[in-house]
């Protein structure tokens, strides 16, 4: 009677026989979804390859159709899906689509999402709420994925809610060097509130200036009733720095209070431009200089006519990622 041939390991640990010393062997394929084509066509282009075919329509009851049209058999594949407004449509189809390849045999499916929504609900910070973050994470990974690259997530304890490996990319910079080219005279880093203030304290450090805290008094319906300036701004060039700008309402307020103690002009960095209306009108009117914001979210038209937001690409920052999950090569050396 002669030996049985050894197992081989099924599920997650098989992608391993993919493995070589210079790094993963199967063919480097990129996709993307709905939430974002340019943005997936500029990361394909900075890797050298051509973008995945993929049907993505709807059935007449409104159903999402996915069809993958490439071999990606034994493949490392990217699949690059902002879960944007609409953010129930994108994350459906990020989930079917890396169903529909992990049935096509795909070696490994890493879910490039540049903005990751449901992240502002991360913890149960009153009764009977959902810890939305938490089950995204989950719904991704049953769905198939083996590793998540984002940007700035807006609690970086979201990373501990996969039991896979997540790389947290930082805008930081590319925004850094948006800033530089301003050419701002005594600039100072402002935190919009106190949760964010890590982040200015890291942009404060790379610029060699100082920062500020503006301190948010909030009633009881949960509105911004009084906002407040923590540190010197007099004569000083404020730049607001955040993970997001959603409504804009605390943003523009923020700004206002900035320009009433004193600050000389008042300019935003944030990494997602979510802009839910009337954000436009509400930036077009303020007294923000300007709003610089990257691309993992499109800026609708409304967005761009105000003439005040300025967008930056971090196609180059996450196909550099890509690569190195690619190439299992360090990424450490993207943290800001």
């Amino acid at each position: 009677m002669t030996d049985a041939a050894p197992l081989r390991p099924r599920g997650k640990s098989a992608s391993r026989d993919h493995m070589t010393a210079s790094g993963f062997s199967g063919q480097l394929k990129v996709f993307a979804g709905n939430s974002n084509p340019s943005l997936g066509l500029e990361i394909a282009r900075h890797l050298g390859v051509g973008l995945g075919s993929v049907t993505l329509d709807r059935f007449r009851d409104g159903e999402i159709r996915v069809q993958v049209l490439d071999n990606v058999r034994g493949a490392d594949v990217f699949v690059v899906q902002s879960t944007c407004p609409p953010v129930n449509e994108h994350l459906m189809e990020l989930l079917l689509l890396v169903d529909a390849l992990k049935r096509a045999s795909a070696a490994r499916i890493n879910a490039v999402i540049p903005y990751y929504g449901y992240g502002r609900q991360d913890r149960k910070d009153r009764s009977r709420v959902p810890i939305s973050a938490k089950l995204v994470a989950d719904l991704l990974t049953v769905a198939g994925v083996d590793r998540v690259i984002s940007m700035d997530l807006h609690a970086g304890q979201i990373q501990g809610y996969f039991n896979i490996p997540v790389d947290h990319l930082y805008a930081t910079p590319v925004m850094l060097d948006c800033i530089r080219s301003l050419g701002l005279e005594r600039p100072i880093i402002v935190s919009p509130d106190a949760g964010g203030v890590e982040r200015a304290r890291v942009y404060g450090k790379k610029l060699g200036v100082g920062i500020a805290v503006m301190d948010k008094r909030r009633g009881i319906d949960g509105e911004v009733e009084t906002i407040h300036v923590v540190g010197e701004v007099r004569d000083r060039a404020a730049v607001l720095v955040d993970d997001m700008v959603d409504s804009a309402g605390t943003l523009v307020r923020a700004a206002g209070a900035l320009r009433s103690a004193g600050a000389t002009r008042v300019l935003a960095v944030c990494t997602h431009a979510v802009l839910s209306p009337p954000a436009p009108e509400r930036i077009a009117g303020g007294p923000i200089e300007m709003v610089i914001v990257g691309d993992t979210i499109p800026v609708r038209d409304e967005g761009l006519r105000t003439g005040k937001i300025h967008v930056v690409s971090l196609a180059q920052l996450l196909a550099t990622a890509i690569e190195s999950v690619h190439g299992e090569t360090s990424v450490s050396r993207l943290f800001a």
